[in-house]
């Protein structure tokens, strides 16, 4: 469920627990779940020449994320394209320094498994020889592999839509009011979540504390793109403080961007709930974004979404509390719940505490967060 879902909590370390062929299925499970079922369905209905239903097309539209009908085939076929090109060029790139250090086959390999896991933004990892659900925290003073990885993570995040329109560009000299309010808030959120990070923690001597002043940047704005339903950490998330653990958790609430590999509510969801407020504030009865007027169904789903989140994530962590209270706090309840929910897979160890119950419980959760 977890790698289906591109979320990443385990129950057991991914890299010493399963065989080469227990982690080739996990990353196969991991690809279908990043490009979504039905993108995959479609290639493959294409690859055999088969004719794309009306019927299919409107599910092809929901599960992108777009609300209309035309070139949904097209835009598909695009996010194939995409997802296979930019997991190629991430595992050349993360080859360059795992094959010197782990060989030229598991080197290889390495870089293909974190390749894919970034790019879907599901936060699995093969370092547990490194310690106990190490994830990258063994590279938190390597800038190179923490820049490519955070540029998989982006890529995914981002979503397909966006991706296409940005290639584009050049020629159409225009963005719609999709992927600009998609590229304004992520850029908002990375860079505001990367500042709160690095103060909460620049002195915490079990997270940031003892790194130099360049390892401390680099952390907070990996760990903040990364919160952001990626899933992979480079400091020890359990030794944060109660704040930034709530902050990390808004973040994983929040989520990606629509018909990307990441989950949560997502960021336009977000934004709209953002600009009403604003909208409110300044006496107006209505919801307008760059000049664009948005409809008030749009901002009824926005609230409806987000209130359904709340109550999937906060209800998830209040049966996980009482299950485990004796080992676990409210805040690592709450923490662990919205990293299910927001498939993101960032752990303060709570999942490796859960009885088969609150495990049943997590699996829903991390269902509906993939489902939307």
């Amino acid at each position: 469920t977890s790698a289906t879902c591109v979320t990443g909590l385990v129950r057991v370390d991914t890299g010493t627990y399963w065989s080469g062929f227990g982690q080739a299925v996990i990353l196969v499970m991991i690809q279908i779940g990043g490009l979504g079922f039905m993108t995959v369905a479609t290639v493959l209905f294409l690859m055999l020449g088969r004719r794309i239903s009306l019927r299919e097309r409107m599910t092809i539209a929901e599960s992108l994320g777009e609300d209309g009908l035309h070139g949904v085939v097209k835009l598909s076929r695009y996010a194939a394209i995409l997802t296979f090109s930019a997991e190629f060029i991430g595992a050349l790139l993360l080859a360059l320094r795992f094959i010197p250090a782990f060989g030229w086959g598991k080197g290889l390999w390495y870089a293909l498994f974190h390749s894919i896991s970034a790019f879907c933004n599901a936060g699995f990892d093969l370092f547990g020889q490194f310690g106990a659900y190490s994830s990258l925290v063994p590279y938190v003073h390597n800038y190179y592999v923490q820049a490519v990885v955070m540029f998989m993570i982006i890529a995914g995040g981002l979503g397909f839509m966006v991706w296409v329109e940005l290639i584009q560009y050049p020629k159409k000299r225009k963005l719609s009011l999709h992927a600009r309010v998609v590229l304004i808030f992520s850029v908002l959120l990375w860079v505001g979540g990367a500042a709160l990070i690095g103060l909460l923690e620049w002195n915490n001597p079990g997270s940031m504390g003892n790194l130099s002043a360049g390892d401390k940047i680099m952390a907070s704005l990996f760990q903040s793109v990364s919160t952001r339903t990626a899933g992979m950490n480079t400091i020890d998330l359990a030794a944060c403080g109660p704040i930034t653990k709530l902050l990390m958790s808004v973040l994983q609430f929040i989520g990606a961007a629509p018909g990307s590999t990441g989950g949560g509510v997502k960021v336009t969801t977000f934004a709209v709930l953002i600009l009403t407020m604003r909208s409110v504030a300044q006496g107006r009865d209505d919801c307008v974004i760059g000049g664009h007027h948005i409809e008030s169904k749009t901002v009824y789903r926005a609230l409806t979404i987000i209130m359904l989140g709340m109550v999937a994530a906060l209800g998830s962590a209040v049966v996980v509390y009482y299950n485990t209270s004796d080992a676990v706090t409210v805040i690592d309840a709450i923490f662990e719940s919205c990293s299910a929910f927001g498939t993101v897979g960032l752990s303060v160890g709570v999942t490796s505490q859960l009885n088969t119950g609150a495990k049943l419980l997590y699996m829903l959760v991390m269902f509906m967060g993939r489902v939307g």
